[in-house]
């Protein structure tokens, strides 16, 4: 059976409370700033929502992503978004141009912490806290010493340490990350 790599899109829903003060929405319907990876057919990363400092604007603000597009958060800001990971298929086979040209791509390139001798590819690390919850599948979380299997309601809180998300099932994983600016 052969593994669909098309993009699922991701709903976003915004609110805002009106001059009234009652709660409506002001947009509902795909985020609009998603990013792929061509060396890894059916990776996408869907951004949903950045702030640019804590504490957040709710505050007539409609929209954030605007804002550049990194890995990482502003300083002082968070990111939200929504990573489907493929079933890989040799990572061995990734070229570390592919590599490189994802990070850089992701608004990112010195987060890439892969190369020789690491333990997958696509290793990086941030100053961020992340806070990650598997939304559907399953995937393993490498770091420098260890691999931890997850599952679907499974979370990981993400301290600004050196990982690679890496599908060794045969079916998409899909994982939701809330990102914040951190300090070491």
């Amino acid at each position: 059976m052969a593994i669909s790599t098309a993009v699922k899109p991701v709903r976003r829903l915004i609110t805002v409370d009106d001059q009234e003060g009652r709660s409506r929405k002001i947009a509902d319907g795909p985020s609009p700033d998603v990013r792929l990876d061509p060396a890894r057919p059916g990776y996408s990363a869907t951004r949903i929502w950045v702030t640019d400092r804590t504490p957040a604007r709710i505050g007539g603000i409609t929209d954030t992503l605007h804002l550049p597009h990194t890995l990482e958060p502003p300083p002082g800001g968070s990111v939200c978004r929504v990573v489907t990971f493929p079933p890989e298929r040799g990572a061995a086979c990734v070229s570390a141009g592919d590599v490189q040209a994802f990070f850089a791509a992701m608004g990112s390139p010195a987060a890439s912490t892969g190369g020789a001798g690491a333990p997958h590819p696509y290793m990086q690390r941030t100053r961020t806290l992340d806070f990650c919850l598997v939304l559907e599948g399953e995937i393993t979380l490498v770091l420098d010493t260890a691999e931890v299997q997850l599952k679907a309601g499974d979370t990981v809180v993400q301290r600004g340490t050196n990982h690679a998300w890496s599908n060794r099932s045969g079916q998409p994983c899909t994982i939701a990350f809330s990102s914040h600016d951190a300090k070491a």
